[in-house]
C-alpha cells in the first residue's frame, strides 16, 4: 500500500510537465526554475528518497518478466543536469537492468549510415532501461542549428530541402511508433534551463578545481546560439510530442527538482505496465518442491 501511495504521487507531481499534443506548446510558457510546491532540496531529497525503493522494485518486476523495454531520452543545452540526472535517479537501479549511452559527435562510421542507426543498435533489450543522454534528436536540434553538420552527413544534395526538418520529425515519430508497437515504452525529457542558470553553472566548473574537467570553451561559443536553440527545441516538441511518447518539460534551475520531476515520470511509466514478477507453472514447481527436500536432506 505504501508504494501504491508513493506511486500516486509521482503521477500526480509529474503530470503537469507532460505534453503528448504539442500544437499549442510555447515554450516561453515554462518557467525554467518552478518547482511547485516542493519546498527545497531537502523536502525534494525526502521525496527522491522514498521513491528509490519504488523505482528498484518495478524495475526488477521489469527485468523478471522480460516482456517490456523501456527508453529514455534525455535532451537538454550544456549544463542543464543530465549527467546529474542519471547518477541521482538511477543510483537505486540493479545495474544489470539498466544501460547509459551518451551520443557525441558521431564518428566516420556513424556518418556512413542513416542518422537513426546509431541509436537503433543502442536501444535497451526487454527487461531493461536504456538512458540516451543526448539522442537523435540531435539531428533537428544542433545539427539544425549548424547547418555544416547537415553536409557532413553525406545526403545527396535533393535530399537537402526546406522540408527537411519536418521530415526528419515525420520519420523520428514513425520510429518512435515502431518501437511502441514492439513493447518499447518511450519517455523523453527536456531539461529546461535558463541562460541565467547556466551561465552560474559555467562560472562554477571554472571555479572548482573539482569541475573544471567539465569546462569546455565550445559550451560557452553555443551560448551565442542560445535563442537559435529555443526555437529549435520549441518546433521539435511540437512536432514530436505525442501520447505514446510524450514530452516531459522538466524545470532545470534547481537540480533538485529536475532529477524528482524525471524519477517520479519513470515511476509512473512502469507503474502502467502493470508489471508482475512471472507466474511459475505446475511442473516447476514441482522440480523447485524437489530441489527442496533434497537440499534439506543433505548432511553438508
Amino acid at each position: 500500500m505504501k508504494h501504491d501511495k508513493l506511486i500516486k504521487q509521482a503521477a500526480r507531481l509529474a503530470e503537469p510537465f507532460c505534453v503528448t499534443k504539442g500544437e499549442k506548446f510555447r515554450l516561453k510558457d515554462w518557467d525554467p526554475a518552478d518547482t511547485t510546491g516542493v519546498k527545497n532540496k531537502q523536502h525534494a531529497q525526502s521525496i527522491l528518497d522514498a521513491r528509490e525503493g519504488v523505482l528498484n522494485h518495478l524495475q526488477e518486476k521489469l527485468y523478471a518478466q522480460d516482456r517490456w523495454a523501456v527508453l529514455v531520452v534525455l535532451q537538454g543545452l550544456d549544463a542543464a543536469g543530465k549527467d546529474g540526472v542519471i547518477k541521482h535517479v538511477m543510483s537505486g537501479v540493479n545495474p544489470q537492468g539498466c544501460s547509459v549511452f551518451s551520443f557525441k559527435s558521431p564518428s566516420t562510421e556513424e556518418l556512413d549510415h542513416d542518422y537513426l542507426w546509431r541509436a537503433h543498435k543502442c536501444l535497451p533489450e526487454r527487461g531493461r532501461i536504456g538512458i540516451f543522454n543526448r539522442s537523435y534528436y540531435e539531428e533537428v536540434l544542433i545539427v539544425r542549428v549548424h547547418l555544416t553538420l547537415l553536409r557532413a552527413e553525406k545526403l545527396p544534395d535533393e535530399m537537402i530541402t526546406k522540408h527537411i526538418w519536418d521530415q526528419r520529425c515525420e520519420d523520428i515519430n514513425a520510429f518512435e511508433q515502431y518501437l511502441t508497437r514492439n513493447g518499447v515504452v518511450i519517455r523523453k525529457f527536456f531539461l529546461h534551463i535558463s541562460k541565467e542558470e547556466q551561465k552560474r553553472r559555467f562560472l562554477e566548473r571554472l571555479e572548482d578545481p573539482k569541475k573544471n574537467w567539465k569546462f569546455s570553451m565550445a559550451d560557452v561559443n553555443e551560448r551565442a546560439f542560445w535563442k537559435d536553440y529555443q526555437e529549435a527545441y520549441e518546433e521539435m516538441i511540437q512536432n514530436t510530442a505525442m501520447k505514446h511518447a510524450p514530452w516531459f518539460v522538466v524545470p532545470a534551475d534547481n537540480k533538485w527538482f529536475t532529477r524528482l520531476i524525471v524519477a517520479s515520470a519513470i515511476i509512473e511509466a512502469l507503474d502502467e505496465l502493470h508489471l508482475s514478477f512471472p507466474d511459475v507453472d505446475k511442473t516447476k514447481k514441482k522440480e523447485l518442491e524437489a530441489v527442496r527436500r533434497s537440499l534439506i536432506a543433505r548432511k553438508d
